[in-house]
């Protein structure tokens, strides 16, 4: 955790947005009480990557490869770069500097509802719309779709 200016603390977290086709998988998070992408808290001594991929398996129950593109060759750690990353309000005096990565299933794409969820499915665009889910949980959809759709082809 990282404490700002003026007392805001900040929480760095991973977020694994997972397409197959036209769909990405949601869950309905009990305590947010929304739709989103699987994520959370990225646990030391994890690496971002690696905190994204275990989030998914464990509120999704899939195996998932990240579609990232890497640092060039000739450095020895290189990362995965996330997709984008942003910083989120989650409450007064707190934030989230979150990692957005973009995957895709191996092998089995059946879902597994997690503890923290009420609720989880694959959705395409025009459903989450209908649920009321946010135009920026859309827009990172979006992108997901395009980006696994790119690396299929």
């Amino acid at each position: 955790m990282y404490k700002g200016r003026a007392g805001v603390t900040r929480d760095f977290v991973a977020t694994g947005i997972v397409a197959i086709e036209d769909r990405v998988v949601l869950v309905f998070h009990k305590k947010l009480r929304r739709w989103l992408p699987p994520g959370g808290h990225i646990d030391a001594p994890e690496l971002p990557d690696q905190a994204a991929i275990r989030e998914v398996k464990e509120e999704t129950g899939l195996d998932v490869r990240l579609i990232a593109d890497y640092e060039p060759a000739g450095f020895d750690h290189a990362l995965p770069r996330p997709a984008g990353i942003q910083l989120e309000d989650i409450e007064p005096g707190h934030q989230h500097i979150d990692l957005i990565y973009f995957a895709t299933p191996i092998g089995d794409t059946t879902l597994h509802i997690s503890d923290e969820s009420e609720s989880i499915g694959w959705f395409t665009i025009d459903k989450m719309k209908e649920m009321g889910v946010t135009d920026e949980v859309i827009a990172w959809s979006q992108k997901a779709i395009q980006a696994v759709r790119k690396d299929h082809s």
